[in-house]
């Protein structure tokens, strides 16, 4: 054969390259897939690509190029489903968190903690918000109500029962 026999573009060689490489190709696919469609896919990706870069691979190589293609293309596949699993599993969990039903409960929950918190005695209250809400220390609190650090406990105490009695712990 002269070189100009050996081109793989020409229609002839590409087409005895088939027939040759094909079946062992997509027995080779199909021993890394267990699944026939996809070894048939990744089989005919990997020949796509040979004849997309025909000009560039050498003939003696062929073989080498094809096992090597279809191998890249199954496990780029392989990484691609991970990623969409993953995705998915994501989309799950947060779609749990996230139904109607929860949002609906977590509205009415956060309502019946503020109507509780607004039922409260003004200095029970006050002392409540400052702590849970603003995140004072009760140094603070006591220093800026004028009250003792005892008092603001006794207050918060009060208060963190009531709000147990209406909700639950919170």
């Amino acid at each position: 054969m002269s070189q100009t026999d050996n081109n793989i573009c020409k229609d002839k060689v590409f087409r005895n390259i088939f027939e040759t490489y094909a079946k062992d190709l997509r027995n080779f696919m199909f021993y890394r897939t267990q699944n026939m469609p996809k070894a048939d896919d990744l089989m005919q990706e990997a020949f796509v690509k040979l004849w997309d870069n025909c000009n560039r691979v050498n003939i003696d190589k062929v073989k080498s190029y094809l096992f090597t293609t279809a191998n890249n293309l199954f496990l780029n596949q392989v990484k691609h489903e991970k990623v969409v699993r993953n995705y998915e599993n994501q989309v799950q969990n947060r779609s749990n968190v996230e139904t109607p039903e929860f949002i609906a409960i977590e509205k009415e929950f956060m309502d019946k903690i503020q109507r509780t918190i607004e039922s409260l005695p003004k200095k029970q209250r006050e002392v409540f918000v400052m702590s849970r809400i603003e995140k004072k220390k009760y140094k603070e609190i006591s220093e800026l109500l004028e009250i003792s650090v005892k008092a603001v406990e006794k207050r918060m105490h009060r208060a963190l029962i009531t709000i147990r009695e209406e909700i639950g712990d919170v």
